[in-house]
């Protein structure tokens, strides 16, 4: 019997440990939800909202204040002999977003995301009609630079090819070192304009953003009461035959 009780008290301590972190994890992802839809209002707000200029933002990035998705208008000119090429995957098609320096009537200079092409369009005499002349004014959402995933390629600039918004990396490619001071911190993600079939496609942000927290914490919640089931099952199972004997 001493060796039962100590066998069954064992097994409690560790099922009472593992309820716990389960329990945890549920309401952890009960948070990561909370926080989830908070973002997905937020960002539902911001791109509906009319656009602010672009000292605007860059006057709020100064201060630390949080900019991204929020809608900004410039005007100025395509700086197209110096656009870079971000691989990209939109509705199961491959190809490329086109990444052109923008330099604004006021100076500044946004690395501006045109929006998409399909691979066969990589190459800017491809798309001739799509290369904007003169100055023009265009609407986007501002976007922070990334850092690359676990899985993530390395980007190859010395190629053109990048794999990630490396904002550094792009200026460094695109923007001559005298005038790269002028450049803003973040980039723009064009809006959808009428234009020439032949691209780039504006409006390529992701704007639905994966939430299954819900799910997730249904899933570690469930996990823990089948655990408190079997622990149980296993414990009376034990006393029954215990007893029996």
């Amino acid at each position: 019997m001493i060796e039962l009780k100590r066998d069954l008290i064992w097994l409690s301590v560790i099922a009472a440990i593992a309820f716990a972190i389960l329990i945890s994890l549920g309401f952890w992802q009960l948070q990561r939800l909370a926080w989830k839809q908070a973002l997905i209002a937020q960002i539902e707000e911001r791109v509906e909202a009319e656009p602010m200029s672009l000292s605007e933002a860059i006057s709020r990035w100064n201060k630390n204040q949080d900019i991204e998705y929020l809608r900004v208008r410039a005007e100025g000119r395509f700086l197209h002999d110096n656009e870079q090429h971000l691989f990209s995957v939109i509705g199961g098609k491959s190809g490329w977003r086109i990444f052109t320096p923008f330099e604004t009537t006021g100076g500044e200079i946004v690395m501006a995301d045109r929006g998409f092409v399909p691979d066969a369009r990589k190459n800017a005499d491809k798309r001739a009609a799509g290369q904007i002349a003169g100055e023009v004014g265009v609407v986007g959402l501002v976007r922070k630079a990334e850092t690359p995933g676990l899985f993530t390629p390395d980007n190859t600039p010395e190629k053109n090819v990048w794999y990630w918004r490396d904002l550094q990396g792009m200026v460094r490619a695109a923007v001559p070192s005298d005038r790269r001071g002028r450049v803003v911190p973040f980039f723009v993600e064009l809006e959808a304009r009428p234009g020439p079939d032949e691209g780039p496609r504006g409006g390529a942000t992701r704007l639905k953003l994966s939430n299954n927290h819900l799910q997730y914490a249904l899933t570690w919640f469930g996990l823990a009461g089948g655990l408190l089931i079997v622990t149980a099952v296993y414990v009376f199972g034990r006393l029954r035959r215990h007893r029996a004997t």
